[in-house]
C-alpha cells in the first residue's frame, strides 16, 4: 500500500487527476485499444464456436486477426496503466477492477491451454465447419471473458 500511496502523490498521478483532457484521451485510446481486442479475438472465438466462418479453416482466422488482437492488447494495456498510475489507491480494491484483471488472467489461461495442449491436435478439425466440444468451449470462455472484460470495465467509471 505504500507504494500505491506513493505512486498516488506523483506528479504524473496529480497531473492526470488535475488536466482536463489527458485522462478522458489516454481512456479513450484505452477503449477503442479493448473494442479491437474484443473484436478482434470475437472472430477467433465465434470460428472456434463453430458458430461462424465455417468455411475458413480455424489457423487461417487466428494468422489474420491475431496480430492485430496483440498489437491492440499491447495499447490497451500501456493505457490501462498509465490511467491506474492516476488514482492507484482508487483502483486497488475496487471490485469491478479486481475482477476485471481476474477475467484478463482467465482469458489468458484459456488461451495458453488452447495453444499448448487443444491446438496440438488442429490438423485433425482445423478445417471442420463444427470442431470438437473441447474447441468449441475454449471459444465460448474467451468470448464469455472477453465481454465480461467490458462489462466491468465499463462499471470502473462509475464506482
Amino acid at each position: 500500500m505504500e507504494l500505491l500511496t506513493w505512486i498516488d502523490g506523483t506528479d504524473f498521478a496529480e497531473y492526470l487527476r488535475s488536466s482536463l483532457w489527458a485522462f478522458p484521451a489516454f481512456e479513450t485510446v484505452h477503449v477503442i485499444a479493448i473494442a479491437l481486442v474484443v473484436g478482434s479475438i470475437a472472430l477467433v472465438d465465434l470460428r472456434l464456436a463453430g458458430l461462424t466462418g465455417r468455411n475458413r479453416a480455424i489457423s487461417e482466422i487466428s494468422h489474420d486477426m491475431l496480430p492485430w488482437t496483440w498489437a491492440a492488447f499491447a495499447i490497451a494495456t500501456i493505457f490501462g496503466v498509465l490511467m491506474f498510475l492516476g488514482a492507484p489507491v482508487k483502483y486497488v480494491g475496487m471490485a469491478f477492477f479486481d475482477v476485471k484483471l481476474l477475467l484478463i488472467a482467465l482469458a489468458g489461461i484459456n488461451m495458453l491451454v488452447f495453444e499448448y495442449v487443444t491446438a496440438k491436435s488442429k490438423t485433425g478439425w482445423d478445417r471442420m465447419p463444427t470442431p470438437p466440444t473441447v474447441v468449441r468451449l475454449t471459444g465460448m470462455l474467451s468470448l464469455a471473458f472477453w465481454v465480461s472484460v467490458l462489462i466491468c470495465g465499463r462499471f470502473i467509471g462509475f464506482v
